[in-house]
């Protein structure tokens, strides 16, 4: 995601007028459809819609983004034909055509987040041609000419995914480090690397990189055959693994069980219910969290002020995209370690006990839950 990104708290509801109304179809790819509503005429000019990219990479986008969009939006009065949103699954090819689709049901407005910098930029492009404003969610579109962006920032969490590994390996002189990067192709991987990056080589110096290796797509089944080649490669054990994701360190955390090797200090991001489970049981030590209630809940207020003719508020930043400078709306991570799961990934109902506390997990659960 480009230049910047971040998260932060909540609100669970829009500030913005119960009045609208619609056109186009409905919620999820529906039939078309077009015509303004009654009660938002002159207001309300079309369709928003939210381009997700899979559900592979993290679970987040089916399980938090979308749930956290469909509140905002119902909070804000609007109903099912309203809003779009839909999900590629992975294929550049499918987000353009749901895009195209979005765009012939009236769709004035579209939150993308791209699975790739070149079809992401020519899904701008084309929108944009037909008068769509459009909004890079969660990931800048390099390259791109977006009109707005919101995200979290990744550089920042890259520092404090380093800062929480320097932290759990202090004292231990010389230990070695397996990195493993998040997807070349996304914007925010390269961000969250040149946090991590910075830190290390500044704040670092008793760490050792031993090996480094982008996950491509984010795919954890990737990490997991890269992490195993890496435990293979080395001659000396590792002392803590930097994954980029929660995806990826539950890669690398079957790979040392499937080997029977002790759990090392490792990173993550996203506060998934995964990632909870096995921070509980510590074979993780922390994730990233960026409150996605947050986040959604801003960029969908942002795409009605700006459906609605209205001057958007909330701006905090400008991020280069490599071809303007783009305006943004950037939230702040947090490190999540066992002791403060409750009084933020719970409180904020990104994930819940009932999520985590399952199986073998359950155990590990608080008693007063």
């Amino acid at each position: 995601m480009w230049g910047m990104r971040k998260v932060g708290a909540v609100s669970a509801a829009l500030a913005l007028s119960a009045g609208v109304a619609a056109c186009g179809s409905s919620n999820g790819g529906g039939s078309t459809g077009s015509g303004a509503s009654s009660s938002a005429a002159g207001k309300f000019k079309g369709k928003i819609a939210v381009l997700l990219p899979d559900s592979k990479s993290s679970a987040r986008w089916e399980t938090a983004d979308r749930r956290f969009f469909v509140e905002a939006f119902k909070a804000a009065g609007l109903s099912k034909n309203d809003y779009l949103i839909t999900n590629a699954e992975g294929d550049a090819a499918t987000q353009r055509s749901q895009a195209e689709q979005a765009v012939t049901e009236g769709a004035k407005v579209i939150l993308l987040v791209n699975l790739d910098a070149g079809s992401g930029a020519a899904i701008i492009d084309s929108a944009k041609a037909q008068g769509v404003t459009m909004i890079d969610y969660d990931r800048l579109t390099t390259g791109g000419n977006a009109d707005y962006y919101v995200s979290g920032d990744a550089t920042e969490a890259g520092r404090l995914q380093a800062r929480g590994l320097i932290e759990d390996l202090k004292g231990k002189s010389g230990a070695r480090v397996a990195i493993l990067d998040g997807a070349p192709t996304d914007s925010f991987a390269t961000d969250l690397k040149k946090g991590y990056t910075e830190v290390l080589k500044s704040e670092g110096q008793g760490l050792q990189v031993a090996t480094e290796q982008a996950v491509p797509n984010w795919d954890g089944q990737k990490a997991l055959t890269i992490y195993e080649q890496m435990l293979q490669a080395s001659k000396q054990p590792f002392a803590g693994t930097l994954a980029a994701n929660d995806t990826i360190a539950n890669a690398t955390i079957a790979a040392r069980k499937s080997r029977k090797l002790p759990s090392i200090p490792t990173s993550g991001l996203d506060a998934t219910p995964e990632g909870l489970q096995h921070i509980l049981a510590g074979e993780q030590s922390f994730t990233i969290y960026f409150s996605i209630r947050d986040q959604a809940t801003k960029a969908a207020k942002l795409a009605l002020q700006i459906d609605r003719g209205e001057r958007p508020t909330g701006i905090t930043t400008k991020v280069d995209s490599g071809k303007r400078m783009v305006p943004t709306i950037l939230l702040n991570p947090k490190t999540i370690r066992k002791d403060n799961i409750a009084s933020t990934v719970i409180a904020d109902q990104f994930a819940s006990w009932k999520d985590v506390c399952v199986g073998a997990y359950a155990k590990y659960c608080p008693a007063n839950r």
